[in-house]
C-alpha cells in the first residue's frame, strides 16, 4: 500500500520529481506516482484526490509549474499532508509556480519546498511518517549523522589540502 502520492501534471515534471520518488525509496517508503492534469482531466483529478485517503495514501506530494493549480486542488480534496513543489518555469523562473502554491487560503494549507525543491518534499514526507514509525525516525537520524560526517569529511579535506586542491 503506497502511503506517499506523487502526483504532477505533465512527465515534463518527472526529472524533478525522480528526485522525491529516489528519497521514498532510500527510506523503504512505498509511493505511486501519477501524471493528472488537474485542468486536462478534471474528473480524473477530482477521483484521484478524492480516494486517496481511502487507498492508504499519508501525503500527497504535488509538483506543479505556472498556476500550479494541482498542489492546492489537492489539499482541498485530500484532508492529510499535501507538499507542494514549485516546478521552475522558463517565463518567471518558478517564482509563478512558488507564488501560487504558497499563497494559499486560510484553511487550506500546503507545505512548500524550494523551487524544483523535490528531495526536500521527499524527505519532509518521511519526516511526516516517522511521527508515527519509530523505524523511520531512526533511519532518519542515521541520515543526518551520515550528511553531518560527510560535511565534517569535506572540512577535514580541506584542512589538508587548502581550497586549491579542492
Amino acid at each position: 500500500m503506497a502511503l506517499v502520492s506523487i502526483v504532477m501534471g505533465s512527465d515534463s515534471d518527472m526529472p524533478v520529481m525522480k528526485k522525491a520518488a529516489q528519497v521514498l525509496e532510500d527510506f523503504g517508503v512505498e509511493y505511486e506516482a501519477r501524471i493528472i492534469s488537474a485542468h486536462r482531466e478534471p474528473d480524473v483529478f477530482f477521483n484521484y484526490a478524492k480516494e486517496a485517503e481511502a487507498r492508504g495514501v499519508k501525503v500527497i506530494i504535488a509538483g506543479a509549474g505556472m498556476a500550479a493549480h494541482l498542489p492546492g486542488m489537492c489539499a482541498a480534496l485530500f484532508p492529510l499532508p499535501v507538499i507542494g513543489i514549485p516546478m521552475h518555469t522558463k517565463s518567471l523562473g518558478g517564482r509563478d509556480s512558488l507564488y501560487s502554491i504558497v499563497q494559499m487560503p486560510p484553511g487550506m494549507p500546503v507545505a512548500t519546498v524550494g523551487i524544483d525543491g523535490a528531495k526536500n518534499a521527499g524527505l519532509l514526507a518521511v519526516r511526516m511518517l516517522a511521527i508515527g514509525d519509530p523505524a523511520l525516525l531512526a533511519a532518519l537520524k542515521e541520515f543526518a549523522d551520515r550528511q553531518k560526517a560527510e560535511v565534517e569529511a569535506k572540512d577535514e579535506r580541506l584542512q589538508e589540502t587548502g581550497c586549491g586542491a579542492y
